[in-house]
Order: structure tokens, then C-alpha cells, then sequence
């Protein structure tokens, strides 16, 4: 499954697009940007697959990094400090990973 299968390419194109800067990563504005906010709780359980590159059922700090790059190949990848805040603040339980629940409310609150 394809990323644009659940969301659109120009949205999500629009949201990659607008934190192309190094430092510029914000989580909230770009799940609204991207409009995985108006999404069913299936459609944001596909997006968290698709980001689960290991199929761990986890999305670890690895996976974060390039947590862009899961929406299009042109998405750059986070630094350690954009890496680090949103494993903080999808990381619920302190396992140093964001599960599948984890990653829902993360939508949620964006």
C-alpha cells in the first residue's frame, strides 16, 4: 500500500514541502497538513503500517528519522533533535517507541 492510497499527493507534497528546512519539523501542522487529521482511525492505522518499515508494530527512533521520506521519497529526513522531540511526544509509555495507539492519539492531539 501507497502512502497516496490513504491521503492526497498534492497534500501531502504541499506538507513535505513547507518543512523542507533543516530544524523546521512540526508534527502537529504537518498530520493537519497532510489531512491525516480528517482520516478514519483505519486510514490512520494504514499510515502507521506504512511508516512501520520493520513491520515491528512499533515505530522506533530509526524509523522516525525518515518518517518524511514514508510520505514521499522527496521528504528529507529529521534531524536528531525533530527525531528525538516526536518520539517524546508520541511515546507514551517510555518504551522508546510508538505503537500503533501511541501513534493515533499523536494524530489526535495534532
Amino acid at each position: 500500500m501507497a502512502m497516496t492510497d490513504v491521503l492526497n499527493a498534492e497534500d501531502i507534497k504541499k506538507a513535505v514541502g513547507a518543512f523542507s528546512a533543516a530544524e523546521s519539523f512540526n508534527y502537529k501542522k504537518f498530520f493537519e497538513m497532510v489531512g491525516l487529521k480528517k482520516k478514519s482511525p483505519e486510514d490512520v492505522k494504514k499510515v502507521f503500517h506504512i511508516l512501520d518499515k520493520d513491520r515491528s508494530g512499533f515505530i522506533e527512533e530509526e524509523e522516525l528519522k525518515f518518517v518524511l521520506k514514508g510520505f514521499t521519497p522527496e521528504g528529507r529526513d529529521l534531524s536528531d533533535k525533530e527525531t528525538k522531540a516526536l518520539l517524546a511526544a508520541g511515546d507514551k509509555d517510555g518504551d522508546g517507541k510508538i505503537g500503533a495507539e501511541e501513534f493515533a492519539t499523536l494524530v489526535a492531539e495534532s
